[in-house]
């Protein structure tokens, strides 16, 4: 047995869940030869009958597959006896399990409650896998779209392996609709910063003209990878999609050259500080509306100093993580605040999906430099003994 397995009454009490009335999923997230891997588990029904429905994305690579019991139990066997660090999530009709084993292989877990009382509850039962779910991608004809951007077949018909992608857009696209007017501007300016492969660059340019009738709408998406770039104006050529209306640059967010008071600017899961250079680029372009999308967060981590009474949870590594997290999005929505924004911080999507599942969503409309943001914002720099890297770039120093 691994050092660092799960308990064996642990593993148990899973196994009892998963193949009960009331289970809905169980996920599994950790590295894999430095490379993102998660694998999750589901009850589905096709044509009548019961699966499980396996899915598993390895580098960004997705792959389905829909298993009877047995085989399903022999998947759940190899989920159970992974090793190192790692994040399992099982949610059923009992209530949340979450275990996040360490580095040193000890298992934390924590436990939620049920949102009914088990007995005399009604047991949700398996989705049907049958039926086609309406998402924003289904309100105009997308098959073309969805061809170029590799999520369809030549049929049209959604690659298995491309589905958990195809539904990330979809919440995506429903995310961005509150943030947008009533009516739209004679052009509609988005800029994606970190735009990566432009899934939802081109998706939400397509959408707002061809769901939404806007009459103008242009992207801009910005990232350092050319290879990147090259492949997503490749794609929006192929849509048809001049420089107008849709313009890849190759750069650094910072060295970006950004139109003045665009309508949109978007990050979505720019890691570490290059969120941080969205959001000031959004700022300083004087953006109306921003959409952002945390990844991974490292800067506070290793800073954070002081805490007061609270430095008691700087003495363990996961607690560490977890708050330098959530004061990263902290700082982040304070500082927007302090610019001018009303900020949102809000879950995007469910835990067991992704653990980075926070979203910031903001609107220009505040008189910049409000006392009270100020004055809170230096008592949470004071508190822990830092200056973040986004404060240093858009608060003055005679304020902070």
């Amino acid at each position: 047995m691994n050092d660092d397995a799960l308990p064996s009454e642990l593993c148990d009490e899973i196994r009892r869940r998963v193949f009960a009335p009331g289970f809905i999923r169980l996920t599994q997230s950790l590295t894999r030869e430095g490379r993102p891997f998660r694998i999750s588990l589901r009850p589905v029904r096709l044509k009548g009958e019961a699966f499980f429905q396996a899915e598993m994305t390895d580098d960004g690579r997705t792959q389905v597959r829909n298993l009877s019991e047995g085989p399903a139990r022999k998947g759940l066997e190899q989920i159970l006896s992974q090793a190192g660090k790692r994040d399992l999530h099982l949610v059923t009709a009992e209530g949340d399990l979450h275990v996040r084993v360490t580095k040193k292989g000890r298992p934390l877990v924590s436990r939620g409650k049920a949102k009914a009382p088990v007995e005399g509850a009604a047991v949700p039962e398996a989705p049907t896998h049958d039926r086609v779910k309406r998402q924003p991608l289904t309100d105009f004809d997308a098959t073309l779209l969805l061809r170029v951007l590799g999520l369809a077949d030549d049929r049209g018909a959604i690659k298995p392996s491309m589905r958990g992608k195809y539904d990330q857009v979809n919440a995506l696209l429903r995310a961005v609709e509150p943030l947008l007017p009533d009516a739209p501007p004679a052009t509609f300016t988005v800029v994606d910063c970190g735009c990566g492969k432009a899934y939802l660059t081109l998706a939400l340019q397509r959408f707002l003209v061809c769901a939404k009738g806007w009459p103008s709408v242009r992207v801009i998406g910005i990232d350092r990878n050319a290879e990147v770039v090259a492949s997503a104006r490749a794609m929006a050529n192929a849509l048809g999609l001049g420089p107008e209306e849709a313009d890849f640059r190759a750069c650094a967010i910072a060295d970006a050259d950004l139109p003045k008071a665009p309508d949109l600017v978007m990050s979505l899961h720019a890691c570490d500080t290059a969120t941080d250079d969205a959001l000031i680029a959004a700022v300083r372009t004087e953006a109306s509306r921003i959409l952002c999308v945390p990844c991974c967060q490292h800067e506070l981590h290793h800073a954070l100093v002081g805490g007061g009474p609270m430095r008691a949870a700087l003495r363990h590594g996961i607690l560490r993580e977890r708050l330098a997290d959530l004061l990263t999005d902290t700082f982040r929505a304070q500082v927007l605040r302090i610019c001018g924004y009303r900020a949102r911080v809000m879950e995007f999507v469910s835990p067991e999906a992704t653990g980075r599942n926070l979203l910031i969503r903001a609107e220009r409309g505040l008189r910049p430099g409000l006392g009270e943001a100020l004055a809170e914002y230096r008592g949470l720099c004071d508190f822990w003994g830092v200056e973040p890297y986004i404060g240093k770039a858009l608060v003055p120093a005679s304020e902070a």
